[in-house]
């Protein structure tokens, strides 16, 4: 047995088989402990044919009979443990094995965690990674995005730029991300300020307008590509949206600066007819409506025309106004070339004109 023994640990086992081994030597002296100071065991009762198959298998108490037996014999009749001794020891063995085998980590699985790890470590983004490579990227298609004419393509991969800020919020890069792209924007929405204010007055509504549609069509491709950053930082730490936020910008840096000198070309405009388009003046209108709700009582009439719910709700005794406006309104469609035409457009155009008064008046 002990020679068995010294093979398997010469054969390879190495110092975890030596720690076992020492632990099974501390469970046999243990036992042996415990067997010398009990009294000495009764002999068993003889072995009867009902009770030989329930016998129960060999332990470590019976390991400790046939110790205790062999050492009252003395050194020369004790030749040994008794062969039931072997097979608990075997027993022990097998056990241990088993144990180690168990818990010992398979060489596949410890190279696995290693490639992983080293993989996890070469695709770390520092700060000068971020500066260096991820956001001049970023940089160049917002420049384009904020100053692309609608309509236009733009030759920009988004699927690029989705993963660049993807990457960035994973390596904890959202907070420096969101600061440069309110600085990018910021620094934009200034020269745009400096670009209206040394327009011309005939020229200021229309450049106005081509500010405010192009930024807000920005906007359109730019929330979604920071959509992780919005969701993952924005909304998480700050409590706050990427679009709300993006939409302040262009109030503080753009509209507040220029609403006292838009707000009177507008009024003028609207008392001549078609002096700019009627899709330019409402573009206008519903856009300082959405940046500013409160901006409606500096002219609640002009912003009445194109947003519903804004003046009261009209009255019986105000009817002949009414009246007399949209006949105005027929005699300026007359001056600039809009021909009466027959009787059936005619009155197709009363009744569009008064279900349009209906609707915005009543609703």
């Amino acid at each position: 047995m002990e020679e068995s023994m010294e093979e398997e640990e010469g054969g390879g086992g190495g110092g975890y088989e030596a720690m076992m081994d020492d632990q099974n030597h501390n469970n046999w002296e243990a036992a042996m402990d415990g067997y010398r100071q009990q009294p000495p065991p009764q002999p068993p009762p003889p072995p009867s044919s009902s009770s030989s198959s329930s016998r129960e298998p060999p332990g470590v108490p019976l390991l400790a009979v046939a110790a205790a037996a062999t050492e009252r014999k003395g050194p020369k009749e004790g030749l040994g443990p008794p062969p039931e001794a072997n097979g608990v020891a075997m027993m022990m063995r097998k056990s241990c094995d088993a144990a180690k085998a168990a818990t010992a980590p398979a060489p596949s699985a410890t190279i696995n965690i290693n490639t992983s790890t080293s993989k996890f470590l070469m695709n770390v983004i520092t700060i000068e990674d971020y500066k260096s490579t991820y956001w001049p990227k970023l940089d160049g298609a917002i420049d384009q995005l904020l100053t692309q004419s609608p309509g236009d393509y733009i030759p920009i991969s988004y699927e690029q730029i989705y993963s660049c800020v993807y990457k960035c919020v994973c390596q904890q890069h959202s907070e420096q991300m969101y600061s440069d792209l309110i600085k990018k924007i910021t620094n934009h929405l200034e020269r745009v300020s400096k670009e209206l204010q040394a327009s011309p007055p005939e020229l200021y509504i229309e450049r106005f307008n081509l500010a405010l549609g192009q930024y807000m069509g920005a906007l359109q491709s730019i929330v979604p590509l920071f959509i992780y950053m919005n969701k993952f930082y924005i909304e998480t730490k700050l409590n706050r949206d990427l679009k709300d936020d993006l939409i302040k910008l262009f109030t503080e840096h753009v509209a507040e600066k220029h609403i006292y000198s838009l707000m009177p070309l507008l009024l003028e405009a609207q008392s001549t007819p078609f002096q700019i388009t009627p899709s330019t003046m409402a573009n206008i209108v519903k856009g300082l409506y959405t940046l500013r709700p409160e901006w409606v009582q500096m002219a609640p009439a002009l912003f009445s025309k194109f947003i519903p719910n804004i003046l009261p709700p009209a009255v019986e005794s105000e009817l002949q106004q009414y009246a007399a406006q949209d006949q105005k309104l027929q005699r300026d469609l007359l001056q600039n070339g809009f021909a009466r035409g027959d009787q059936s457009r005619k009155r197709a155009g009363e009744e569009l004109a008064y279900s349009v008064h209906i609707r915005t008046n009543f609703s």
